[in-house]
């Protein structure tokens, strides 16, 4: 009796489990673009474990700032870490390797950018629409000395970004 009991059991959370990663994903951020906030160490003894929350891809709610993991737009099967730092209608100063000295950002677009200097980013492919966001990082869970919000969040404004004066 008590094996139907845990099988009930486990069919009454069910539904809850599932709403729950649809709402929220546990992603381990690899690689060095974002040092120093996540990864700090370069000495690759551990990585950053994050919760990511993906109600943000419904509401499409992006904040400059905000920390989003994002399917690359040369290959689908790739997924990049990185901050944004525009948003639409936002004119962005760009880097090197992109030949046009500024851009704006387009309607359902942003512009990302990983904290390290040399990064395949936005400068490289480019504003991202929406649609290639996967989530964005709220909390660091792992390693357990950085848990919480350390580097997370960061000031609404970038030097590099004229910001439309609506936003």
């Amino acid at each position: 009796m008590s094996q139907v009991k845990r099988v009930l059991a486990m069919l009454y959370w069910l539904p809850a489990a599932v709403l729950l990663t649809d709402l929220y994903t546990v992603k381990q951020v690899s690689g060095r673009s974002m040092q120093p906030t996540l990864n700090p160490d370069s000495s690759l003894l551990w990585r950053d474990v994050g919760l990511f929350d993906r109600v943000s891809i419904y509401t499409q709610r992006y904040n400059r700032g905000d920390i989003v993991a994002l399917k690359s737009p040369y290959d689908a099967k790739r997924e990049l870490v990185k901050r944004i730092i525009a948003v639409e209608g936002d004119i962005v100063r760009t880097l090197a390797p992109n030949p046009e000295a500024e851009v704006r950002v387009p309607k359902n677009h942003i512009w990302v950018e990983g904290d390290a200097f040399h990064s395949q980013d936005s400068n490289t492919f480019g504003p991202v629409p929406l649609g290639l966001v996967d989530s964005r990082l709220v909390f660091l869970v792992w390693p357990i000395w950085r848990l919480g919000f350390p580097g997370l969040l960061r000031p609404n404004t970038h030097p590099r970004v004229s910001p439309t004066p609506t936003q």
